[in-house]
């Protein structure tokens, strides 16, 4: 039986993956690891009633301490677009529960992963590598299980996989949405939207590995992109490897298994009228160890409707969600790439 864990990259992709023996005229692209190391914004939010251990009282914090939390993470998403939280309401417990679960699920023999019918999830919820790639600057070297929520009343399989990732779920649902509301009424906008228009049927969690890569500094863990959601909240292991653009320079984040990274998304980034800010961001790939992350995608429904509400004149038109993600994958599978937010500019 074959019991191979990992995906046949360059099996699958050999055209690909020939090139990268020649000489790369352009290395602009490469996905070095020798970057600075950054500093991300970290934000307690014991004073936001996320305090995870019951030790929370009211009257611990004063309503200056509420203010200056959120004025904090509106500052990290406007300068930033990331930020990392303690405090969070999320146990580490439940956090180290589910990546050891994770792992067992990706330790599976690649050949059962792909099955149609694996653990019950939907359709296409594993993926691997990236069928659009046209080169190998438009390639991940990463697999990845994509669930959306309504989809882990399925996995009746395996009830540990369920409980653990369905634990991360509803907590990270809540955290999200908390956190939404709180950048939105800092920018004066009702936070009211959010529970209107982003039901939990309409998030999902992605649980990633990222294997070893021989090719390590010739291709990327994940390519560079933006997310294209409201929010995302990431837990991911020591291993590191997460990088973000800032200033025309990659940075380096330094993994911190104690905290939860959030970054805005490109719908954050439209509804706050260019405020908050969804970064470009990047994996780097490894030679020699695994890596493994997962993150929750705070989505509104296909039918939500993205717009200014400021006085200010709108930078981008009134779009769909729907409309937003069939302009992604539209221009993904003609180009390879993302364009996103800039078709939505108003010029």
């Amino acid at each position: 039986m074959d019991d191979i864990i990992e995906p046949r990259f360059q099996e699958t992709y050999p055209t690909l993956f020939e090139k990268s023996s020649k000489k790369v005229k352009d290395e602009s692209w490469l996905a070095t690891d020798d970057v600075e190391y950054c500093e991300l914004p970290l934000i307690d939010l014991s004073c936001l009633n996320f305090w995870s251990l019951g030790k929370f009282e009211e009257d611990s914090f004063t309503s200056e301490d509420f203010a200056q939390c959120i004025k904090e993470m509106a500052e990290a998403a406007s300068d930033w677009g990331f930020f990392q939280v303690v405090n969070h309401g999320i146990p580490q417990k439940d956090l180290k529960n589910m990546l050891y679960e994770q792992k067992k699920l990706f330790h599976q023999p690649f050949s059962k992963k792909a099955e149609k019918s694996f653990m019950n999830f939907s359709a296409n919820s594993y993926r691997w590598g990236s069928p659009t790639a046209t080169c190998l600057r438009q390639f991940s070297w990463s697999e990845a299980f994509h669930i959306p929520l309504p989809d882990l009343l399925r996995l009746d399989e395996c009830n540990k996989t369920r409980s653990s990732i369905g634990l991360f779920a509803t907590k990270a649902a809540s955290l999200a949405q908390r956190l939404a509301e709180y950048l939105a009424n800092n920018l004066g906008a009702k936070s009211s939207y959010f529970r209107d228009n982003c039901l939990p049927s309409s998030s999902y969690v992605r649980m990633n590995r990222y294997p070893p890569c021989p090719l390590s500094f010739e291709v990327y863990g994940l390519m560079p992109h933006t997310d294209s959601d409201f929010l995302t909240i990431l837990y991911q292991d020591q291993v590191g490897g997460l990088q973000l653009r800032k200033d025309g320079r990659w940075l380096g984040i330094k993994p911190n298994p104690e905290v939860l990274i959030i970054n805005i998304g490109d719908l954050f980034q439209a509804f706050s009228n260019g405020v908050y800010k969804s970064i470009e961001h990047r994996v780097v790939a490894r030679s020699e160890v695994e890596r493994f992350s997962v993150a929750y995608f705070y989505c509104p429904s296909h039918e939500a409707v993205i717009e200014n509400f400021s006085s200010k004149p709108a930078v981008y038109r009134k779009f769909s969600f729907k409309e937003y993600t069939q302009q992604v994958q539209k221009d993904v599978r003609a180009t390879g790439d993302k364009v996103g937010l800039s078709r939505f500019l108003i010029l």
